[in-house]
């Protein structure tokens, strides 16, 4: 439940961030949602976690009746989409991992939306030059991407399904039809998120007919995206990007009131997938995999995990003040390099194995001082490295993870995003569409004319910091995580892999502990989560300190001989379930 510091802490927030460039990587849209109960649970044979117990379910009934990870992950998908409509959905894009145990492979695949073909470098920018505000920008058609989860998710089930296409629809038709309970994360969403109900369909869904939204435990019905899932189960994801489901998504974001957008019907048809290969580094005895670009979650992930090995390597192991001190500054030099390189490397080239190399991250880890601050910070020169400049784009934290393991071993661990709580607010067939095209760098251009490599460009996929990750140990898969929270993840993700790997620590105390982000030049720290006299200490080092709620949705399953055993972030509503 939200208390009423955590309300007043996040309606000072948006007062704050609203007033910035959409380019601030610091905004955060989306609630953070206090502590609940969370144990691990403990299971045999297979399991999900993802962000709502009605998507965990339809995951769990998937795999009981002997799907795959894959097809459980749809089964998910398509019920957050109705459950939890302001983080993901069928509107939006995702990354993904797959561990495919017969083959032993791993596959990677990218679900990102891509810039409509009508866009060009000046997006967004106003007529003098300048950059739109936040909702100026991000509210309405002209911040929608092509969507691109259905496709992902279409192509890998051509693959790796066991169970028919249109079986993965039934839970979230059958609940579409019948109606779930509106829980209370998204009653307080729909609350105090400012330019929810700014047009008649978003509104007379999600609102009463005074203007309110609809009450914790109220039930809610949508038929109209039941109707959609019905098409797709009946004709495949073909029918999302043709026909009229297609043609409605068009005329939505063409006759937006707020801010008409160029979505079109051959930006739709055109779109696919891509699988790329995984990015991987060692860590101590693990290999860590994760999403390679256009997300920047994999390399910076990585990046952070291979300093603090390196200056574990030099000092010792860490601890305490240490500890957070060494992982501020592993982060903010990898950040440096995220800014300044990551992007879509079918526009761009991204130098993505020189980022993850271990002699180079071991030179940048050698910048750290152990007792004080770095007063500058800035990108390194990987090999592969081209000239570029850095860029920001918002990134927001309205996003979701799940983890699946089936009972064949097969692992997924996928994030999936419409970018800012209830992204562009365009509601179309009973679903919203994204703003992903908002992750773009809003000036094309630094004040020297260099090119920035975040651009946005028509056809191309905007940077992420989306984060699923799987790890192995001698050649297996012992991991599973991922999370929500816009560019935090990264952190929230790198933190809890070192939690696990590197002190050992239970996988429901690691996703517990309270996080450290460091992005830029400021420093948060979770709010009550850390001593006076730690904040004190990492303060005489030179470290801007903040204290802010977090609203990180982590997810993830450890995978061992014996079993698997599951938690879900207790500052969400997520659930993990298995048998």
């Amino acid at each position: 439940m939200f208390t009423t510091q955590q309300l007043l802490r996040f309606s000072f927030l948006l007062l704050i961030s609203y007033a910035s460039y959409a380019s601030d990587p610091t905004i955060v849209p989306e609630a953070a949602s206090g502590f609940n109960k969370s144990p691990a649970v403990t299971v045999k044979s297979a399991m999900a976690v993802t962000a709502n117990p009605y998507a965990t379910k339809a995951a769990q009934k998937i795999l009981a009746q002997g799907g795959s990870a894959v097809d459980a992950g749809i089964a998910a998908q398509l019920v957050l989409g109705l459950v939890e409509p302001q983080s993901s959905g069928i509107g939006g894009g995702a990354f993904m991992l797959f561990w495919d145990a017969q083959r032993k492979q791993l596959s990677s695949w990218d679900g990102r939306e891509t810039a409509p073909q009508a866009v060009n470098e000046r997006h967004f920018l106003h007529a003098d030059g300048s950059a739109m505000g936040f909702f100026e920008a991000v509210i309405g058609g002209h911040s929608v991407g092509v969507p691109g989860v259905v496709a992902m998710l279409d192509a890998a089930h051509r693959q790796f399904g066991k169970l028919p296409w249109s079986t993965l629809f039934t839970p979230a038709i059958e609940l579409a039809d019948t109606g779930f309970v509106i829980s209370p994360r998204l009653h307080t969403l729909l609350k105090e998120m400012p330019k929810v109900a700014v047009n008649p369909a978003i509104s007379s869904y999600f609102f009463n007919a005074d203007g309110k939204p609809k009450t914790v435990g109220s039930l809610l019905q949508n038929p109209a995206y039941a109707a959609t899932l019905r098409k797709l189960a009946q004709d495949g994801g073909k029918a999302f990007y043709h026909g009229d489901i297609a043609k409605n998504m068009v005329a939505a974001v063409a006759n937006d009131p707020n801010r008409a957008g160029s979505l079109s019907l051959s930006d739709l048809a055109n779109y696919h997938a891509i699988q790329r290969p995984a990015v991987c580094a060692p860590y101590r005895e693990y290999q860590v995999c994760g999403a390679p670009p256009p997300s920047s979650g994999g390399t910076t992930v990585l990046a952070i995990l291979g300093m603090i090995e390196a200056v574990e390597r030099q000092r010792g192991a860490l601890r305490g003040v240490d500890f957070i001190h060494t992982f501020i500054e592993a982060s903010r030099l990898a950040f440096a390099d995220r800014n300044r390189y990551i992007a879509d490397p079918d526009f761009v080239t991204v130098p993505t194995a020189g980022l993850v190399e271990r002699h180079y991250l071991k030179s940048r880890a050698a910048q750290i001082n152990a007792n004080r601050r770095l007063a500058n910070v800035a990108a390194g020169k990987p090999v592969g490295a081209p000239a570029l400049v850095d860029s920001s784009s918002p990134e927001l934290p309205s996003t979701s993870h799940f983890s699946i393991v089936d009972a064949d071993g097969n692992v997924l661990s996928m994030t999936t995003s419409i970018e800012t709580a209830f992204g562009s607010r365009v509601f179309v067939g009973g679903f919203l569409l994204n703003n992903q095209l908002s992750d773009f760098s809003f000036s094309p251009t630094e004040k020297d004319g260099s090119k920035i490599a975040n651009r946005i460009q028509a056809g191309k996929r905007p940077r992420s910091s989306m984060s699923p990750i799987i790890v192995f140990r001698d050649g297996s898969p012992v991991l599973a995580i991922g999370s929500p929270g816009g560019a935090r993840i990264i952190d929230y993700v790198a933190g809890s892999l070192y939690r696990v790997l590197g002190q050992g620590d239970a996988i429901d105390t690691a996703i517990a502990s309270g996080h450290i982000i460091a992005m830029g030049d400021l420093v948060e720290l979770e709010a009550g989560r850390f001593d006076r006299d730690v904040i004190k200490q990492l303060q005489k080092r030179g470290h801007p300190i903040k204290e802010s709620d977090q609203t990180s949705g982590l997810h993830g399953i450890l995978i061992k001989e014996s079993g698997l055993k599951g938690a879900a972030d207790p500052r969400r509503e997520g659930q993990a379930l298995g048998y």
